[in-house]
C-alpha cells in the first residue's frame, strides 16, 4: 500500500499468545492477538482504522474529526483521543440519552473535550449520516473543515488498517514458526473483518477469516463486506472477486442484542479470566469468544488446528448493566 497516507499512532506490533490452559480444555491451539494492547487513550482495533482515515482528514486541511456510535463507543472514545492528541476538534453523535450516568467511555470522551449530539436510537439508525453531514455545515459556518468518519472507521480507508494487520500476523508466523489456518474477529461494522479478508486473499494465505456478529444479521454483514471490499480496492487498486457465500461469519451470538448481555455471557468471561487472566468486554470480543467456545464444542472448527483470536479491546466497555450480573 505504497503511496497511501498513514499517521502512525499505535503501538505496534501487537503480540500474540497462546491461551494455554483454554486451549487444552478444548483440545485445540488458541492464540490471541492482542489489539487491546494498540494503546490506553488509543487502545483497541479502531486506532488502525484511525491511522489512516485520519491521514486523510490532515491531508485534506480538516480540523475536527466528526463520528459515531454508540453511547458507550470504543470508536468515538479513540477517535477523541487522536484529536486531543494531534490538535483537531472531535464531535460525536451518541445513540443514547443525555441524562446516562457519566462512566466508561463516555467519560473519557468528556475528558478529552469532545463536543457531543445525543440523538435517539432511531434517529441514530436512519438519521446519522444526516445529522453528522448537518454538523459538518454548522462547523464550515463556524470556520472549521469537518470530516467525517462512519461508525468503527468501516470504510475503505479505514479497513486498511487491517490490510497491515494481517500483514503483520503473516509475519508473526514465520518468527514463531506457526501457521495459523482460522483467524476470529467480531463483526460490529464491518471494516475489522474487511481488512483482514482482503489481507489474507491479497497475500495469497490459507487461513480462514471467521466473523461472529454481535449486531444485525449474518446477510446485513456479508453485504456490507462486499461493499467494503469495493471500497478497499479503490485505494489499493487490486479488486479481489468476492461470492457472498466466501463470507464466513457465523451467526447466532447476537444474543439479547448489542451492548446487551445474556448472564451465561458475563459467567463465560468471569470464568475465562479467572483461567487465564484475560479480560474481553461484554460487548464485541466476550460475545465473540463465547461463541468461538460454543462452535468449537459443536465441531465447526474441527478442522482447524491452530487458531488466532482478534482481541479488539473494548475494556472500557463494561458498564452497570454488565457488572451487575456478577453479584
Amino acid at each position: 500500500m505504497d503511496g497511501i497516507k498513514r499517521i502512525r499512532l499505535a503501538n505496534l506490533p501487537t503480540k500474540i499468545e497462546r491461551l494455554d490452559r483454554l486451549s487444552e480444555q478444548l483440545g485445540k491451539n488458541i492464540y490471541i492477538k492482542r489489539d487491546d494492547q494498540t494503546g490506553t487513550e488509543l487502545t483497541g482495533n479502531k486506532i488502525r482504522k484511525l491511522e489512516y482515515c485520519v491521514a486523510e482528514a490532515v491531508a485534506n486541511n480538516c480540523d475536527y474529526l466528526i463520528t459515531c456510535g454508540g453511547i458507550q463507543s470504543n470508536h468515538c472514545r479513540a477517535t477523541a483521543a487522536v484529536a486531543a492528541k494531534l490538535g483537531l476538534g472531535a464531535y460525536l453523535v451518541l445513540r443514547g440519552n443525555e441524562d446516562a450516568s457519566v462512566e466508561g467511555n463516555l467519560f473519557f470522551d468528556k475528558m478529552l473535550g469532545a463536543e457531543i449530539k445525543f440523538v435517539t436510537a432511531d434517529e441514530y439508525k436512519y438519521q446519522r449520516a444526516e445529522i453528522m453531514e448537518g454538523i459538518k455545515e454548522e462547523l464550515e459556518k463556524k470556520g472549521h473543515k469537518g470530516y467525517i468518519i462512519p461508525e468503527g472507521a468501516s470504510n475503505g480507508v479505514g479497513s486498511l488498517g487491517y490490510i497491515n494487520a494481517m500483514e503483520e500476523i503473516l509475519e508473526q508466523e514465520k518468527e514463531m514458526g506457526i501457521k495459523f489456518d482460522a483467524i476470529v474477529v467480531t463483526v460490529g461494522s464491518g471494516g475489522t473483518y474487511s481488512g483482514l479478508y482482503y489481507g489474507n486473499r491479497i497475500n495469497n494465505n490459507s487461513a480462514t477469516v471467521y466473523g461472529f456478529n454481535i449486531t444485525e444479521a449474518k446477510e446485513h454483514f456479508q453485504e456490507v463486506v462486499l461493499k467494503l471490499l469495493k471500497e478497499i480496492s479503490q485505494y489499493t487498486g487490486k479488486e479481489i472477486p468476492v461470492a457472498k457465500d466466501e463470507i464466513d461469519i457465523i451467526d447466532g451470538y447476537v444474543g439479547r442484542g448489542y451492548a446487551l448481555s445474556r448472564p451465561e455471557e458475563i459467567e463465560f468471561l468471569s470464568y475465562l479470566a479467572k483461567l487465564e487472566g484475560l479480560i474481553l468486554d461484554p460487548v464485541y470480543t466476550g460475545k465473540t469468544m463465547y461463541g468461538l467456545v460454543e462452535e468449537i464444542k459443536k465441531g465447526t472448527f474441527d478442522k482447524h488446528e491452530n487458531i488466532l483470536f482478534i482481541h479488539t479491546g473494548g475494556i472500557f466497555g463494561w458498564a452497570e448493566d454488565q457488572r451487575i450480573l456478577l453479584r
